[in-house]
């Protein structure tokens, strides 16, 4: 690190201090993961600014890593944090350090600062990109009530009345074939004309319910942001249902509109890929997953909106970069999706004909696409065989 920017950091960066940690703990801040020796106490120089501070318990025994836990905090200058370890239950004390301890640690930094873990400058430029949108107000309002973000969270069991999806089950038989078949209700959302509406029901919905009703713990989950599970206002017709379900606008909108800030739900696609990158959250794998698909399946929203759809670009082509490849895995499996939606983006973005700072921000984007995953972005005006829309009179009459 160069000398005038360590000792910038040392008088104005913050300090963590992580006391009875055990040796060989997984332990780290942002990108940057360590095990622990015996002397560790924390870290010091932070950068001000959003960093996500992980653990990892390591039993001594087997060498078994327990699933990461850690929370996101905005350390300001010269900040000083005192967390403690708790032995009985492996993990992070829930226990407030008082003034009084805290400062004794701070009028003790001369010889504690030997045990302090330097942060890892060479990353801090990359975080900077990877949590440009994500406020201190916002991490708090999308973090779990506890305020740890968990990799496995506590499930309990819920009711019919919490199903997820509103779907209810009224009716349990058996075929001549001995195969379960389920009657199934989808419940209206509130305020809508139909008191309940049919549900094509899938092999996937069938087999999930027979599966026990499970839910977060009280004050476990992530706070994300509902993708709404209608597409379309209340008492639209079926031509304007097929409108918006072709574009997907409408559902963005309303999403914009339970944040603060339009750029807020930048800065929740950027928090929803932290928290499966560092967190190894899987909901939030999937959270992050639909918001991209949302994003991708508009068409007005993106005239409305150009200042969010080109940091969405900009954004989604830094996570892809630093995506490791477990990661990657999953999103060349899913192909079949996740590239056909980009696909339908970019189309529409050149037949919207945006302004060219955004086209050519995707340009670039196309090609670091094609050189990491292989995926083939010409002959944009063409559709794919099974991309063809099907239409349906919904007017026929039948006998």
């Amino acid at each position: 690190m160069d000398p005038e920017v360590a000792k910038k950091l040392f008088i104005e960066g913050g300090t963590f201090v992580f006391l009875g940690v055990p040796e060989e703990t997984q332990f780290g801040i942002d990108m940057q993961c360590w095990n622990t020796e015996e002397d560790f106490r924390g870290i010091k120089m932070i950068p001000p600014g959003l960093h996500y501070v992980h653990y990892s318990a390591v039993s001594k025994g087997t060498g078994d890593v327990s699933p990461r836990s850690g929370f996101m905090h905005v350390f300001h200058k010269k900040e000083f944090l005192v967390k403690i370890w708790d032995k009985k239950t492996e993990d992070m004390s829930k226990d407030e350090i008082s003034d009084e301890s805290v400062q004794r640690l701070k009028d003790n930094l001369f010889n504690l600062d030997k045990y302090l873990a330097p942060y890892p400058y060479e990353i801090w430029e990359k975080w900077k990109m990877l949590t440009s949108h994500i406020t201190g107000e916002l991490a708090i309002k999308l973090s779990p009530v506890s305020g740890v973000i968990r990799a496995a969270v506590d499930l309990l069991s819920m009711t019919d009345a919490e199903r997820p999806r509103g779907l209810k089950v009224q009716e349990s038989t058996k075929s001549q074939e001995g195969n379960i078949e389920l009657t199934v209700e989808d419940e209206a959302t509130p305020g809508s004309s139909d008191p309940k509406r049919a549900k094509r029901v899938t092999l996937e919905d069938k087999e999930n319910l027979l599966l026990p009703d499970l839910k977060p713990a009280p004050g476990m989950a992530l706070r994300f942001t509902t993708i709404p599970r209608d597409k379309y206002p209340a008492g639209s017709t079926p031509e304007e249902i097929t409108k918006h379900y072709l574009d997907q606008s409408y559902s963005l909108e309303l999403m914009i509109s339970q944040h603060d800030e339009p750029l807020d739900i930048i800065g929740e696609l950027q928090f929803a890929y932290l928290c499966f990158l560092i967190g190894h959250s899987l909901d939030a794998f999937e959270h992050w997953k639909n918001l991209v698909i949302l994003f991708c399946s508009c068409d007005d929203a993106i005239q409305k909106h150009k200042s969010i759809f080109f940091h969405f670009v900009k954004s989604l082509e830094t996570q892809i970069d630093e995506m490791p490849e477990e990661f990657l895995a999953d999103i060349v499996m899913n192909k079949n999706l996740v590239y056909k939606k980009l696909r339908e983006f970019f189309r529409t973005v050149y037949v919207s004909k945006v302004d060219g700072r955004l086209t050519t921000l995707i340009e670039g984007f196309k090609e670091h696409l094609t050189e990491k995953l292989q995926w083939d972005f010409t002959e944009l005006d063409a559709d794919e065989e099974d991309e063809l829309p099907v239409i349906v009179n919904l007017n026929e009459n039948h006998d």
